[in-house]
Order: structure tokens, then sequence, then C-alpha cells
């Protein structure tokens, strides 16, 4: 696959040609994304596996997107090779399911280089801070304690992350799907107060793979909203039920079935999850 231009990180920038709209609430997205033209225009050079920034347009209409082809993703020694596009597409369908709308627009189709995930680009406001380091003990009003981090060779500091209603889903998300990289370069605040997460290829595995900066709530009761919304979720993934269907197509049948589980299993404790210590807890790197 050749090189095109580098294109600067997805933390910090990106472009729409369709104005300020968030995604989700331009009228024919998914249609877009899965129907338009993709003409790529550079890469994200960060990223371990192939990250395209494309534009797509169809009927008129255009936007930057992210195009992620099957045959750039590297073999993992836990996941089933040319999986992972599946599996982005699959959180996507978890999060709509939820209705909270935390994962940009995404599709599974054809590209310049085959079959892989295409997904709505979203630019980050650098000015929302919802990680850092701090020299004291607690973590302060308006934020989480997640532990404690080397900084220097004989110095620590308190990681912390913010605590706010959307990361708080968003935690409660990345277990339902089992999500094993839940970096802070994989948050997307955006404008009008969005929250968006992104990079979900190393999600729904049936082992317990939750790693994530995302601990600052564990062993905390769930919200009464996160507990109707599993309610809710846990009737839409009846066997037959279209959402299953869907999921059907996008993963194995054990997998969609450790899915139920991991959804009963936080309505029967009715508590965010903490870490096993049977896995990693934290991702690596962090960002």
């Amino acid at each position: 696959m050749p090189a095109p231009e580098r294109i600067p990180s997805r933390r910090m920038t990106g472009s729409r040609t369709t104005g300020e709209q968030t995604p989700g609430t331009t009228p024919g997205t998914i249609e877009l994304l899965a129907s338009g033209e993709l003409t790529v225009r550079g890469q994200v050079r960060e990223a371990s596996n192939a990250v395209l920034y494309c534009s797509v347009a169809h009927a008129g209409v255009e936007a930057a997107c992210v195009y992620k082809p099957v045959a750039g993703e590297r073999p993992l020694w836990d996941f089933p090779d040319g999986t992972l596009a599946q599996r982005e597409v699959a959180a996507y369908e978890l999060s709509e399911a939820t209705g909270w709308g935390l994962v940009p627009p995404t599709v599974l189709r054809d590209g310049p280089y085959g079959e892989g995930m295409v997904q709505l680009w979203v630019e980050a406001d650098p000015a929302v801070e919802l990680l850092a380091l701090v020299e004291d003990e607690e973590a302060g009003a308006g934020w989480k304690a997640v532990g404690h981090a080397q900084v220097a060779e004989d110095r620590t500091a308190l990681l912390v992350h913010a605590d706010t209603p959307q990361l708080r889903r968003l935690a409660v998300l990345d277990t339902v799907i089992n999500n094993g990289d839940r970096k802070g370069g994989h948050l997307l605040p955006a404008s009008g107060g969005r929250l968006y997460g992104i990079d979900h290829g190393v999600s729904f595995h049936v082992d317990d793979k939750l790693r994530t900066l995302l601990w600052g709530w564990a062993g905390e009761e769930l919200t009464e909203e996160a507990a109707a919304v599993l309610a809710a979720l846990d009737e839409r993934l009846a066997p037959g039920t279209p959402l299953a269907q869907r999921l059907d197509a996008l993963l194995t049948p054990a997998e969609v079935d450790a899915l139920r589980g991991r959804v009963a299993g936080l309505r029967r404790t009715g508590r965010h999850p903490v870490p096993s210590g049977q896995w990693p807890a934290l991702p690596w790197p962090p960002v």
C-alpha cells in the first residue's frame, strides 16, 4: 500500500466540508459513508494499523472520514485476523442502541484498498481537558482518580480523568463491548459538549480484556440512567432481534453470547467493574 501524505493526529485536528454539524445530525450520513465516492487524502501515521484520511462525496454532499482497510490490519495474537473493521462497526451499533451516540457513524464497505471500516471524521476541541496528571493525593472537584503514574525516575503523579456524565456513559459502553484499548487519544471532545470514542478494533473478545483509563468509577453504583439503558439493551440483544442480526454479521456467535453476558452481569451487580487483576488494567502507551 503506498504511503499517502501525512495527516496530523486525529485527536488534535480534522475538518468536515458539511459545516459544524456533529456526527449523526446530518440526514443521510450513513448513506453518504456507505455509498459515496471515497478519495484518499492522506494517512494518520501515528496509528498501529493503516488509517487513511479521506473525503467521501455523494449526491452533492461531501464530508471528511477515516478509512481503515482490512488489508492494513496487523495480526494480533488474541484476535482473529481481518476482524478489526467489523468490531469497529459493531461498537457503533452498540453505541446507537444505547441512545448515547458515543461513536461516530461507522460503516463496513469496499474502498480503494478493499473492504474496510469507514467512519465520519470528528474534529476534536483541544481546549477540553479530559485527562491530567496532578501532584496532589486527591483528584479534586470535577475529577476522578485512576492511579499513580511514574512521570520521572524518582517521581510519580496522580492520573485523573474528568468526572462528566458523557465520560461515565463511555465507561459503561466500554464495559459492554469489552474494550481492550481505551487510551486518552481515543477520546474526542467535540463542539456542543459532545464526546466521542474511536478506535474500537480490539473489542468484543469473549475473555475479559477491559483495559482503560476510565477506572475512576470502579466499584461505584451505576447511575439510574445507565441501569435503564442496560435493561433496554438486554431486550434489544435477544436472539433474532434486528440488533442481534446485525451483530451476527459482524461478530462470532460466541462473541455475541459473551456480549449478552456482560450486559446481564452489569445489571446483576449494578456497579461499574473493578480491574480483574488477570489482565493489564491500563493501556500502554496511555495516549
